[in-house]
């Protein structure tokens, strides 16, 4: 679809869904901003989907190009605080359109880790961003250590985003699964090796998820291989999720220096990329086909 239409849709998702997740007021006190929280947020998802990943891009953008279409838009340091202030509607609203796509209810899921690095490496040991917070790891895919936190990704079969964590680098993936809500998760989940862990896999069997891990190369496999090939191929969907967030969305380069800001900037991709899939979904198109989505 052309830009201004994909604006238009954005927008009617947005409004249509915000009524229906905000159901108090938002603000106690003070006077409500002028630009509206529907217009802040299609602002964000657009803005995303166009892979500007700093609330200036996203301002600069809207008030050179369209600010016909957002005449309340005003200073950027006001829309700066009222993008991050929306942080637990964009966390809502992606909750609510899980649940208009059906994902959740599905039989297999999928997890993985993934880094979120705050500054270049070089400066880790003298910056004073995150400081307390944030915390070194290392990524067995990059082959590097790096500083800042890990996010575990968790998906439906169909590559839905059904929820995202943020952890200290340092935490174990098995750890971090552990810690994550999976109380509304059921059936099957699959894993890379990073994974493996008898009693992590005891303890979700209790809980009614079936976790399944491929083996290292000195355990001794039992199940199928016909099983082991379909578990290896939808596992490349958690890693195609992952791979748009971070060449589209460019999840790693939030340009955050505080929480607030990189959970809202966080939920802000998640939700994007959720809406895209919603809006294939509704185009008859495949959902992780995000590229062709709208022409320029």
């Amino acid at each position: 679809m052309p830009l201004d239409e994909f604006i238009i849709n954005v927008y009617c998702e947005v409004c249509e869904d915000y009524r229906a997740v905000a159901s108090m007021p938002l603000r106690q006190r003070g006077f409500a901003p002028a630009l509206s929280d529907e217009e802040a947020l299609t602002m964000e998802i657009v803005g995303t989907y166009l892979a500007m990943n700093q609330d200036k891009q996203i301002w600069s953008y809207f008030h050179c190009h369209w600010r016909a279409w957002f005449p309340r838009l005003g200073a950027r340091s006001t829309f700066v605080r009222q993008a991050a202030n929306l942080w637990a509607i964009k966390q809502c609203m992606h909750r609510h359109w899980l649940k208009r796509l059906g994902a959740g209810k599905g039989a297999v899921h999928l997890v993985d880790g993934f880094p979120v690095p705050v500054c270049h490496f070089r400066r880790a040991h003298f910056s004073q961003v995150f400081r307390g917070e944030a915390t070194f790891g290392y990524c067995a895919s990059k082959a590097q250590t790096y500083y800042g936190f890990k996010a575990v990704l968790l998906t439906s079969g169909e590559g839905v985003i059904e929820d995202i964590a943020l952890f200290g680098a340092h935490v174990d993936e098995r750890d971090a699964l552990v810690d994550m809500d999976l109380s509304a998760t059921q059936g099957m989940l699959l894993g890379d090796k990073g994974f493996i862990r008898p009693a992590l896999k005891e303890d979700l069997a209790r809980q009614g998820i079936d976790l399944h891990t491929p083996l290292r190369s000195n355990m001794k496999e039992s199940r199928p291989r016909s099983f082991m090939r379909r578990a290896a191929r939808a596992r490349r969907l958690v890693e195609t999720v992952i791979g748009q967030l971070y060449k589209r969305f460019e999840i790693e380069r939030n340009r955050a220096r505080d929480l607030w800001h990189l959970v809202s900037r966080l939920y802000r991709k998640v939700a994007a990329h959720t809406l895209c899939v919603l809006l294939n979904r509704q185009l008859g198109r495949p959902g992780l086909h995000l590229d062709g989505l709208v022409s320029f």
